[in-house]
């Protein structure tokens, strides 16, 4: 019997689930690699160790941007080497896959997908789409007839989704989401501080002071990176304020999809989102304030996941361990 497994391919993080097992890996989708000879050097957290520190011979970035594949040799790379680390794969036993792609995403880009899967060295691909699996992860009915919501922020797309009767109704995806917001606090410094931050010191303050809304501050630090008209190393103290100053126009845009969508719902539908509120779930779950904000424009509560980090996956794996699901839900291609 074949390995199936469920793959989360997201822009910041990969996560892989096998059937009998439960999530075996949780790792950023970093590699490093050679630049002559364009063979990984390192792959997950200790190639995220070398972003923004790698010698002139060495490269460390993300191969997938936005949701969608920027880099389609390296990226099959990067997801053979999850598998063989993860004992996925052997020399007779190629694995069955399961992995989640963006809502709304072009045809093109889901062939890249099931191609970049055929590369590292699975049997057969089936896609399904990240809000369904982000629905079913988080434990909505998505089968019954009510109306769920749900409100994915990852690290390159934000998906908005109202389901019912096991399908999407009205949705949305926009390539705005956790990076989105690291650059736009990297912009702010440098416009109204003079300070020139890396990505990797973006993520951090954004974790460790970040906050979406003004009822959520956090505290102050001291960040350091390149003063601009000089060049020298230099120091910048930041506040929650700036922070969430920075980040406004980008939550902005992820409230207007939010509206959008449940513009474009069915008023039956939206009755019972009304009365059930909606799910926010994924990386940008975490972010201080942001269901406050979120529930303040909107006028709807917003209940956070148990385990957002975790719920696309989850959600595959439920699809998998049900022989029914895997059947209404999933359509295979195989090689």
């Amino acid at each position: 019997m074949p390995k199936i497994l469920g793959v989360d391919l997201g822009t910041a993080n990969t996560f892989i689930y096998m059937k009998g097992k439960g999530i075996i890996l949780r790792t950023p989708s970093v590699v490093s690699i050679d630049k002559e000879t364009r063979e990984i050097v390192a792959i997950g957290r200790s190639a995220k160790r070398m972003l923004g520190k790698t010698p002139e011979g060495i490269q460390a970035f993300r191969p997938l941007k936005n949701g969608v594949i920027a880099d389609f040799d390296v990226t099959a790379k990067m997801i053979r080497s999850f598998f063989e680390l993860t004992d996925s794969i052997a020399f007779f036993s190629r694995p069955v896959v399961i992995v989640c792609v963006p809502y709304g995403v072009t045809e093109v880009e889901k062939r890249a997908v099931e191609d970049v899967m055929f590369e590292a060295g699975a049997r057969s691909v089936a896609l399904i789409e990240e809000p369904l699996a982000a629905a079913i992860g988080t434990g909505l009915r998505v089968g019954g007839p009510k109306g769920s919501m749900i409100v994915d922020i990852g690290g390159g797309t934000t998906e908005v989704a109202v389901m019912s009767l096991g399908g999407i109704v009205s949705s949305r995806s926009i390539r705005v989401a956790g990076d989105s917001l690291d650059e736009s606090i990297i912009e702010y410094l440098r416009s109204e501080k003079n300070v020139l931050i890396g990505d990797v010191t973006a993520e951090h303050l954004k974790v460790r002071i970040g906050a979406a809304h003004f009822s959520a501050p956090f505290g102050t630090q001291e960040v350091f990176g390149r003063e601009l008209r000089t060049g020298h190393a230099t120091s910048a103290l930041v506040n929650s304020d700036d922070i969430r100053l920075a980040m406004s126009e980008e939550l902005d845009q992820m409230i207007n999809a939010i509206k959008a969508t449940l513009e474009d719902t069915p008023p039956e539908l939206s009755s019972d989102i009304y009365d059930n509120g909606m799910t926010l779930t994924g990386g940008g779950a975490y972010l201080r304030g942001i269901s406050t904000l979120i529930a303040e424009k909107t006028g709807i509560k917003v209940n956070i996941a148990k385990n957002p980090f975790d719920s696309v996956c989850a959600g595959i794996g439920r699809v998998i361990e049900s022989e029914r699901m895997m059947g209404d839900v999933l359509k295979y291609r195989g090689k």
